[in-house]
């Protein structure tokens, strides 16, 4: 590759997405390509820090999808108006929009550029005869259950499909773009990079131009801390960044675990305690931490399972307890026990004793860490953000080949 590209990409605030966002961005500054970032202020330091170039994204709603015909509905399309100097002033020969990010992905379109969607998850588009995404069941194994599923999908998911693409067609009218016709018209029909493991999509037809690269990761630098004294298993303790103000996955497994033959490290991960936590003899209670120092050294994983979060476990060869609590957790909590990397107990569960017996089986049973190490080594031969960078440069480059 001779040529240097300039390459957008845009991503959601949130941890969970834009970690991946600079994990790919680093990946295509290394094929030396120029890059910049577009997403939430708050994250300029992590960006800039990691040698990428930062633009500040307008900040709206994209979940759950406000009314299209509100006030705050209109956002999206103002938005992808205000990237119009950014887009002209960089002229960036291909935009990686991520998934929750609709203006970077209107804005593109309107101005003719090359356009990739990077999904920081497990792909969410199901097809006809499985369950519906998000809501964390298992396909069905009869021709019965498909049957029923089909159904279902045919019915209430289509409802749903029409009124998301009667929603977008607004924001493309406000743009002076035509009506698509698509289902999951913000998801890019040349390229989908779905930075999940393959271990955790159940097997299905995949559709043109979506493409499972495995994980991309990133973090900021943090100390290594004091680890509680001993020789005993560690259980790491890894809430979500977003959720649970009241600190309770942190509190339920410390009071779980306080009488096991476990050190456990737990984080609040800089979610401010509304009361004091109670923090048991063989345990560490932190504001912040590095998954790279804990996640090898742990045996365990307890987490609400964010995507980010499991894919470092993962990625660590540790196995994951997982109590959903929002968005799209349970699916991530249902992938991970299905593909025999953990267990999902569910957040209504959450509760000492049946957190207590849970990890008991996971680290009792060596079946869950034999399944971890095997993504693990799969994920050393497979660099997601590296596969990432390769494919968005290929599809800039056909798409400069034929203008």
């Amino acid at each position: 590759m001779n040529e240097r590209l300039r390459i957008l990409v845009a991503a959601f605030g949130d941890a969970g997405h834009v970690f991946p966002a600079i994990a790919l961005g680093k990946a295509l500054a290394a094929r030396g390509h120029e890059v910049v970032i577009e997403t939430w202020e708050e994250r300029r330091e992590a960006v800039e820090g990691a040698g990428l170039g930062f633009a500040a994204a307008e900040e709206y709603r994209m979940f759950p999808p406000p009314d299209p015909d509100s006030e705050e509905g209109q956002h999206a399309a103002e938005a992808a108006k205000a990237l119009q100097p950014l887009l002209e002033d960089f002229q960036p020969h291909v935009v990686v929009s991520d998934i929750l990010t609709l203006a970077p992905t209107l804005a593109a379109e309107r101005a003719g550029i090359p356009l990739a969607t990077l999904i920081p998850h497990i792909y969410p588009v199901v097809e006809p005869g499985s369950p519906f995404f998000a809501i964390g069941l298992r396909p069905p194994r009869t021709g019965l259950g498909r049957a029923i599923w089909r159904t279902g999908h045919d019915r209430a998911l289509r409802v749903g499909l029409e009124q998301g693409r009667r929603d977008l067609n607004i924001q493309r009218e406000r743009l002076g773009l035509p009506p698509s016709d698509r289902f999951h018209g913000g998801i890019s029909p040349d390229l989908a990079l779905v930075a999940t493991y393959p271990q955790l999509e159940y097997p299905r037809r995949w559709p043109d131009g979506v493409e499972v690269t495995g994980p991309m990761t990133f973090e900021v630098p943090h100390p290594d801390i004091e680890l509680p004294a001993g020789d005993d298993p560690l259980v790491l303790i890894a809430p979500s960044t977003a959720h649970d103000s009241e600190n309770h996955l942190v509190r339920t497994a410390l009071a779980a675990l306080a009488d096991e033959p476990v050190r456990v490290v737990a984080t609040t991960n800089r979610v401010a305690p509304q009361r004091p936590i109670e923090v048991p003899a063989n345990a560490t209670l932190v504001e912040w931490l590095s998954y790279s120092q804990l996640m090898p050294l742990a045996s365990l994983v307890i987490s609400h399972g964010g995507h980010g979060t499991v894919a470092r476990c993962l990625g660590a060869g540790t196995p994951v307890l997982v109590c959903p609590i929002i968005g799209d957790m349970s699916e991530t909590a249902m992938r991970v026990a299905w593909a025999g990397a953990g267990l999902s107990l569910p957040w209504r569960l959450c509760r000492p004793g049946p957190l207590r017996w849970s990890t008991r089986r996971l680290l009792h049973e060596p079946s869950f860490t034999a399944k971890a190490e095997e993504i693990a080594a799969w994920g050393r031969k497979n660099d997601g953000a590296a596969r990432g960078a390769e494919l968005v440069e290929e599809l800039a480059l056909r798409k400069l080949a034929v203008t």
